[in-house]
C-alpha cells in the first residue's frame, strides 16, 4: 500500500484500520478473528491502527496490544482519551484536566504492552479546561517520551488553531466521507490545511451504510448503535437508502464494490487525507485495502458532488451532537 504524510513528519499508509469496532457498538466480536485481521492488515500494508481507551472499555486497547506483540516495529499505533468510562462502561464525561491526561497515557501504555505511542489524539474536547492546559499535559508526554505526535478528534477551527500555537498538532480526525461532507463546509478541513495538520478520516463509509449492505435494521445485531443512529431511523433511512443507491451504480460502472468507489473518492480527495475504515473481519479488510488501486478521473468526482452533494444525508450523525465540533 502506499504511504501517505500527516503532519509535517508522521508517514502512515495511505489507509488505516479501525479497531473499535471489534470490541464494542456493532454487535458481538470475535477475538481471534479480530487479531488475524490486524495481522493480515500488517501483511498487506496497512500499519496504521486505530483504538482508544473507551472502546470496550478498555479491553480492545488490550486486543490491539495483543495482536501486535512481537510486531510493533511494523505498526503506527494510535489511540485516545477524553471520553472518560468507568470499567463497567457508564459513560464519566469528557476529560482533559492535565492530570487525567498523564494518567490516561500510562494506563493506555500498559494495556497496549507498548513504550510509546505513535499518534495520542484527544477524543473530544472538553470545554471546561482550556484545550492550551490540555495539550500542554499532551506536550509533556512527547517530552517524555511517552508519546510521538499529538491529535485532535471532531475539534473546531478555533480550538485547533489554540492547540497548534501550543504545541505542533500532527493530525485531525473528524468523521468524512460521502455520507459525512461536513468538514468541507465548517471550515475544518481549511484550518488543517492551512496549519499543515493531516486530516484522518473516521468512518469513511459512514458506519457500513456506503457499503450497500444495510437495507434495514433487520441487518443490524440487536445491540448495534446504529440502531440508535439518526440517519439509520424511520424516513432518514430511506431517504438515505436512495443515496447510497446512486454510490452502487457508480461503482457498478467502474466495476468495483460500493465500498471501494466511496474509499477511493475519500483518497482522493487530497494526500493529507488517510481514511480508517473499519472492520473485524478479514475479507472486508481486504475490500477496503483494494481501493488503493482506484483512480478516480475529475469527471468521475464531479459525478459523485451530482450524486452525492454536501448537505444531502438525512439525520444527525450521532443522537446527541452536543460533544462534537468544539
Amino acid at each position: 500500500m502506499r504511504k501517505r504524510t500527516l503532519g509535517q513528519a508522521l508517514t502512515v499508509s495511505a489507509q488505516g484500520l479501525g479497531c473499535m469496532g471489534m470490541s464494542e457498538f456493532y454487535g458481538r466480536g470475535d477475538d481471534e478473528e479480530s487479531v488475524a485481521t490486524i495481522h493480515r492488515a500488517l501483511d498487506i500494508g496497512v500499519s496504521f491502527l486505530d483504538t482508544a481507551d473507551m472502546y470496550g472499555p478498555f479491553i480492545n486497547e488490550r486486543l490491539v496490544g495483543r495482536a501486535i506483540a512481537g510486531r510493533r516495529d511494523e505498526v503506527v499505533l494510535a489511540t485516545k482519551f477524553g471520553n472518560e468510562r468507568a470499567a463497567d462502561g457508564s459513560y464519566l464525561g469528557v476529560n482533559g484536566r492535565p492530570e487525567y491526561v498523564r494518567r490516561a497515557c500510562d494506563a493506555s501504555l500498559a494495556r497496549l504492552g507498548v513504550d510509546h505511542i505513535d499518534l495520542y489524539y484527544q477524543h473530544r474536547v472538553d470545554t471546561k479546561t482550556p484545550i492550551e492546559e490540555t495539550v500542554g499535559a499532551m506536550a509533556d508526554l512527547v517530552a517524555a517520551g511517552k508519546v510521538h505526535h499529538l491529535g485532535l478528534s471532531e475539534a473546531a477551527p478555533d480550538t485547533i488553531r489554540r492547540a497548534h500555537s501550543t504545541h505542533p498538532i500532527t493530525a485531525l480526525q473528524t468523521e468524512w466521507s460521502l455520507w459525512t461532507r461536513d468538514p468541507e463546509t465548517n471550515g475544518v478541513l481549511d484550518t488543517v490545511r492551512e496549519l499543515g495538520i493531516g486530516f484522518v478520516a473516521y468512518s469513511p463509509l459512514g458506519r457500513g451504510f456506503l457499503s450497500g449492505s444495510i437495507n434495514n435494521l433487520d441487518d443490524l445485531a440487536e445491540d448495534d448503535f446504529r440502531r440508535r443512529n439518526p440517519r439509520f431511523a424511520g424516513e432518514n433511512l430511506d431517504k438515505n437508502l436512495v443515496l447510497v443507491e446512486r454510490v452502487r451504480k457508480i461503482a457498478t460502472q467502474k466495476g468495483v464494490s460500493p465500498a471501494q468507489v466511496a474509499l477511493a473518492w475519500l483518497l482522493a480527495q487530497g494526500d493529507d487525507v488517510v481514511p480508517i475504515p473499519g472492520t473485524k473481519r478479514r475479507k472486508y479488510l481486504e475490500d477496503n485495502a483494494a481501493a488503493d488501486e482506484i483512480r478516480l478521473s475529475s469527471a468521475e468526482l464531479a459525478v459523485f458532488d451530482e450524486a452525492f452533494p454536501p448537505g444531502a444525508t438525512a439525520g444527525d450523525r450521532y443522537p446527541d451532537m452536543s460533544t462534537v465540533h468544539r
